[in-house]
């Protein structure tokens, strides 16, 4: 257990900070999901651009390394132009 009163308090806003990452990592994922089972190609692609984003900003912020968010978003747009070719 910390003795220190910064201690003690880190011990709080790494927590707090903790459950935000998972919530906005959470997020993240329930909308890459959202964009696998969407059919059509218009709403694709404008999901497409919302989940970019949201990987950029997971990366900006260090909850996601940078490569992975880029990997995704590589896999993701090349999935919905393969879907134009239907």
């Amino acid at each position: 257990m910390a003795n220190h009163q910064s201690a003690i308090k880190r011990t709080r806003s790494n927590e707090t900070k903790r459950l935000r990452n998972r919530y906005q990592l959470k997020a993240c994922r329930a909308s890459v999901k959202k964009l696998k089972h969407t059919t059509d190609q218009a709403q694709r692609e404008t999901l497409l651009k919302k989940v970019a984003s949201a990987l950029d900003k997971l990366a900006k912020k260090n909850i996601i390394h940078s490569n992975k968010a880029a990997n995704s978003k590589s896999k993701l747009t090349k999935w919905v132009n393969e879907g134009k070719a239907e």
